[in-house]
């Protein structure tokens, strides 16, 4: 009877995984669920809001303001009576009587107003919108950085998740092949063909492949959790319509998207022009600081209605003005703002240059990155093929009588282990690239060219059982 020893095919991840029931989501859904709904995105967005909304604020010295206004007294004061009878229009010779001028007897008058107030020159109004305009838009600049920050999250949760179930697929097929291992072992035992320690040393490696396939998959569940927090919606919400794909893009087609981006420069960063919008409106709050030793100047006109029962009704006035107001000595309060706003203004400016020296040697570090994350990948195919030629010789020899179990066991263990490490070295080269674009100030939304990709099938290896014969067994019951 002939017995099946055990080698390494390059064999499809997606047939070997059972798949939950759902749709499998694509990079491209899982950016565009991000973009609506990430916690990040969504915190940004609403702060960038607020403080569009705080740039209204100091429209108060620039705009009109119109306001109607309206109220009532009842008085015995002297110049109040006298005042609101003349207001009335109902003054009369018998009340300039002293008796009635000294002790009038009371009075209700009900007043109704419109008033405008006119700014004219209010310099730390308008240094203060500008430096409120300025602080929006720094806030938009970084929300938009958010989302690209967020963007590169996505592709490293999404492709996590990808890459935890390659892993886990990868380990179930080298358990299987360890198991057949195992048995065929325990049986020449039995045959007194082969020692103990022979069967003892395949059950450990068993053991510990298990060991490594139970972290693998609860690997595959904690990473499609992280992937659900990233997008921020419910994990089984994810989990029960969703499922990201078994295996990653093959890595012909990773390098078709990626190397093109080792020589590209650098593009207008968001992080960096929100840096420089907040210099410019600390700047601008320095400025405004400065300007309140400046006059102001505004005018004003209302329209009032004075009369004895309800407002809006009875006599008619109206005055105008125009006023100006200097302050040449300020007090401590102003004097500190002074202070406090240039000292404010060159710590952004400092923080602005970091952003900037920063956003350079982030260039460099992640060219250097993804130029190792592309060597890699290369040095870890060749390792596959060298390893699972290896595995095919001692797999001959085994079936020879020419070498032990314990060393067909090392040549899967390295097989194994250098399918692994293929796995790995695909995703770091999508993460490297993801990164250098971010840090090129690109999208890395571009990477959803990697979705549709025919050939990752065929670049998957893993673990599996090939039939073949061992003369050792041939005898075997």
């Amino acid at each position: 009877m002939r017995k099946p020893t055990v080698g390494l095919l390059a064999v499809v991840l997606g047939g070997m995984v059972a798949q939950p029931a759902g749709a499998q989501i694509t990079l491209s859904q899982a950016l565009r669920q991000a973009d609506r709904s990430a916690y990040a995105n969504r915190a940004a967005a609403a702060t960038a809001s607020a403080q569009d909304a705080r740039a209204i604020a100091p429209l108060q010295g620039v705009l009109p303001n119109v306001r109607l206004e309206a109220g009532y007294t009842r008085t015995t004061d002297p110049i109040g009576v006298f005042g609101d009878r003349l207001r009335q229009g109902i003054a009369t010779q018998a009340d300039f009587d002293p008796a009635r001028l000294n002790f009038p007897a009371a009075m209700d008058n009900y007043q109704g107003s419109v008033v405008l107030e006119q700014p004219i020159f209010n310099a730390d109004a308008w240094a203060a919108r500008t430096a409120a305009r300025r602080g929006a838009d720094a806030g938009h600049a970084s929300a938009a950085w958010t989302r690209l920050s967020t963007r590169v999250d996505v592709v490293r949760a999404y492709y996590g998740a990808v890459l935890a179930s390659e892993r886990a697929a990868t380990l179930r097929a080298a358990a299987r092949a360890a198991h057949a291992h195992l048995t065929q072992t325990e049986a020449m035992v039995r045959q007194g063909m082969v020692t103990r320690s022979d069967a003892l040393l395949a059950s450990v490696r068993v053991a510990d492949i298990e060991a490594q396939l139970a972290e693998a998959d609860g690997n595959v569940d904690t990473a499609r959790r992280e992937l659900a927090m990233i997008l921020g919606m419910p994990p089984a919400e994810l989990m029960n319509t969703s499922e990201a794909p078994s295996s990653l893009p093959s890595a012909d087609r990773i390098r078709a998207v990626v190397e093109g981006d080792t020589a590209a420069t650098m593009a207008p960063r968001e992080d960096v022009r929100s840096a420089q919008l907040r210099s410019a409106s600390a700047r601008a709050d320095a400025l405004r600081a400065r300007a309140t030793y400046l006059p102001h100047v505004n005018s004003f006109a209302r329209y009032d209605w004075n009369a004895p029962n309800r407002p809006y009704s009875g006599q008619r006035n109206w005055t105008v003005g125009i006023m100006a107001s200097v302050n040449p000595f300020g007090s401590a309060a102003e004097l500190s703002d002074i202070r406090a706003t240039a000292g404010n203004a060159s710590a952004a400016q400092a923080q602005a240059d970091a952003v900037q020296a920063q956003a350079s040697l982030e260039v460099a570090q992640t060219r250097t990155a993804l130029s190792v994350a592309l060597t890699r990948l290369r040095i870890a195919e060749q390792s596959v093929a060298q390893s699972t030629e290896a595995h095919r010789i001692v797999s001959r020899k085994y079936e020879g009588g020419l070498a032990s179990i314990v060393d067909l066991l090392d040549a899967q263990s390295v097989e194994m282990n250098s399918a692994l490490a293929l796995s790995e070295a695909r995703y770091r080269a999508i993460i490297a690239d993801a990164e250098r674009r971010r840090a090129l100030g690109a999208d890395p939304a571009s990477l959803t060219a990697l979705d549709n990709d025919d050939a990752a099938t065929a670049a998957t290896p893993t673990v599996g059982l090939t039939p073949a014969s061992n003369p050792r067994a041939q005898h075997q019951p």
